[in-house]
């Protein structure tokens, strides 16, 4: 495998690869082989908990005019950190991520023999094109049927276009990607009123997952404001899992936060992809149903540092804009009804309010990732309530 290939004599001289260059490539090559790839965990929590069921009841028995009627009992949510905890040996992820390194490297050795030019590009970085030139897909307006497809030649990202690689690199750029639906007159509430609940929404999550402050691990200010004060079990939890983190109180859960001292973001773009839509609720007002996926390349922070990882996270919101004249609530804020989390390449059980990337150059540690590896990138895949806790794995990152 280290054995350089030979250069056809039709080939030019600016296909031809320098010694130098070669050997780092076969060094990099082999030692991705050798070392296992990250552990790519998801995480999940919801946030439908009885308390929350007590509080509608309660907020809509004293509605002005009229009696509210009690709401049917809602299966009691979740309430936990991340999840696909541990479930199986380390032994078993790395021989499933070896397996897929190998692919990897076996056709980097095939392109460069076919390639010289190209597979020098991927060894330095210069794609010769000075940026991301891909096409970008147009907006979201239902689920996917499928996964997007694999590249025959995946690329590694760089600093310079840290989505090569990715279908993230078709992603729209930061809150260009969570576009609005057309509002319309719904559930008591009129079309300015539903327009206004979308725009707060959208509000919520530009705060909770691309702000650059709440990024860097600073306090959501403008997301939490949001939230209707009277849910008191709903601030009151956030407010802890921001101040003092834990397994059963982690903000993750509702915030993407990086610790600044262990990585930085590449740049100043995440891509963005995902829907909203909303629906009369069952009782009072709106329910605005948000599903997006964050793409976030990251560097250790290290001065110096080359390698670009990235952290996926896709997060579900649920929030009701109730109708005022049947449930007591307070204007111009959201009632949130559920919210749920799957996060790719973030160490497991690591609670201290951050997520943690992995790198190809570290060593793995804490609980092994196991099981049948999931594209973070498949929008078409539901998240179940049911789905099982644990470290799991990725296809790709």
């Amino acid at each position: 495998m280290s054995e350089k290939p030979p250069i056809s004599k039709e080939s030019s001289g600016d296909d031809s690869l320098p010694d130098e260059i070669w050997e780092q490539f076969v060094r990099d090559t082999e030692q991705d082989i050798r070392k296992s790839a990250p552990k790519e965990p998801s995480a999940r929590a919801r946030m439908v908990t009885e308390r929350l069921r007590k509080e509608q009841e309660a907020a809509q028995g004293g509605a002005r005019g009229r009696k509210g009627k009690k709401r049917p009992a809602e299966p009691e949510g979740w309430r936990t950190g991340p999840a696909w905890r541990e479930m199986d040996g380390r032994a078993g992820r790395r021989r499933r991520m070896w397996g897929v390194l190998g692919v990897l490297a076996a056709a980097g050795v095939l392109l460069v023999a076919l390639n010289p030019s190209r597979a020098l590009s991927l060894v330095t970085g210069d794609s010769g094109s000075g940026g991301e030139a891909t096409a970008q897909l147009p907006p979201e307006t239902a689920a996917p049927t499928a996964a997007p497809s694999f590249a025959d030649d995946p690329d590694r990202p760089t600093l310079k276009e840290p989505f090569r690689g990715s279908p993230a690199a078709q992603y729209a750029d930061g809150a260009a990607g969570i576009e609005l639906p057309e509002a319309t007159a719904l559930g008591g509430l009129s079309k300015e009123q539903v327009a206004a609940a979308l725009a707060r929404t959208r509000d919520v999550l530009i705060d909770a997952d691309l702000n650059p402050g709440t990024l860097r691990g600073g306090r959501p200010e403008a997301a939490l404001a949001l939230i209707d004060p009277l849910q008191h079990d709903v601030l009151g939890d956030l407010t802890t899992a921001l101040a003092k983190p834990d397994k059963e109180h982690d903000p993750l859960n509702f915030f993407s936060r990086f610790d600044p001292n262990k990585v930085r973001l590449v740049g100043d773009v995440i891509k963005t992809r995902g829907r909203m839509t909303f629906s009369k609720d069952a009782r009072s007002g709106v329910v605005v149903h948000a599903d997006y996926t964050f793409v976030y390349p990251v560097v250790k922070a290290a001065p110096g540092s080359q390698e670009v990882a990235r952290t996926i996270v896709r997060r579900i919101l649920d929030v009701q804009a109730p109708d005022p004249s049947v449930m007591r609530s307070t204007a111009g804020k959201l009632w949130i009804t559920n919210y749920d989390v799957d996060i790719a390449n973030s160490q497991c059980a690591v609670y201290d309010g951050y997520l943690h990337p992995e790198f190809a150059d570290e060593t793995p540690s804490g609980p092994s990732p196991s099981g049948s590896a999931l594209d973070p990138y498949d929008r078409s895949r539901d998240l179940k309530r049911d789905r099982p806790e644990g470290c799991g794995l990725v296809s790709r990152t």
